[in-house]
């Protein structure tokens, strides 16, 4: 498992695969990555300290991702995250949320804020079809407005190549995205341990026809691989 990575491109940033407690919602039909969790606070905090470690303050910008959300990282893990913020000269750190922990997030705003550094929140929204999103991922949104959905969040994940995705759907979730936050991250459908798979067809359209438009945005990030931004197994 990587657990560090530096993103040169496109909002150039460090970015850390720590551990949580994992995820609480947990029902997202095709997502495996909640397995990567300990119940062992103590655990928890000495893997992500050495990974924290690792951060240089390259860029001044610093990804958490855990997995989850990031109220379910220990709290011994966040204090160190400040610390290595100051340390490190980090100004902005982005943090990923799902949307049943949004009123969490003006609290974890002015946190950081007494440190001098600004929190963007990233949520995975997967598609603005809410009965896609509702009944067929399993996302537990219970919004369907993206301006209301965006109100407490600064950049949003896409899933894409999942059967029943179309080129118009797959194009009208990026404008969606790109109309209500600041950035947009486009993760296609990998083969992972769940019965959900990828939709070869879909993928391919979007190849042919989605990823052209958008690859050279910089509001966009585009994982084609789940492993792309360096971090993962």
């Amino acid at each position: 498992m990587e657990r560090y990575s530096i993103i040169t491109e496109k909002n150039p940033r460090e970015i850390v695969l720590l551990r949580g407690f994992g995820c609480k919602w947990r029902k997202c039909r095709f997502c495996d990555y909640h397995l990567d969790f300990s119940k062992n606070a103590k655990d928890n905090f000495l893997l992500n300290r050495s990974v924290l470690d690792k951060v240089t303050g390259c860029y001044g910008k610093l990804e958490v991702i855990n997995s989850g959300s990031f109220c379910e990282l220990d709290a011994d893990t966040r204090e160190y995250i400040k610390e290595i913020c100051f340390l490190k000269k980090i100004s902005e750190i982005h943090f990923e949320s799902h949307y049943m922990y949004k009123d969490l997030i003006p609290a974890l705003r002015m946190e950081f804020a007494e440190i001098g550094v600004k929190v963007k929140v990233k949520i995975g929204v997967e598609t603005f079809e809410r009965e896609f999103r509702e009944n067929v991922m399993l996302k537990g949104i219970d919004e369907d407005d993206p301006a209301v959905i965006a109100e407490n969040f600064n950049e949003v994940c896409l899933l894409f190549g999942l059967t029943g995705q179309t080129v118009e759907t797959m194009k009208s979730d990026i404008e969606t995205g790109l109309a209500n936050f600041e950035r947009v991250c486009i993760n296609i459908m990998v083969e992972n341990t769940t019965k959900v798979r990828p939709d070869t067809g879909v993928i391919e359209k979007f190849i042919r026809e989605i990823y052209p438009v958008y690859k050279d945005d910089e509001r966009v990030d585009i994982l084609l691989e789940n492993t792309d931004f360096g971090v993962g197994a």
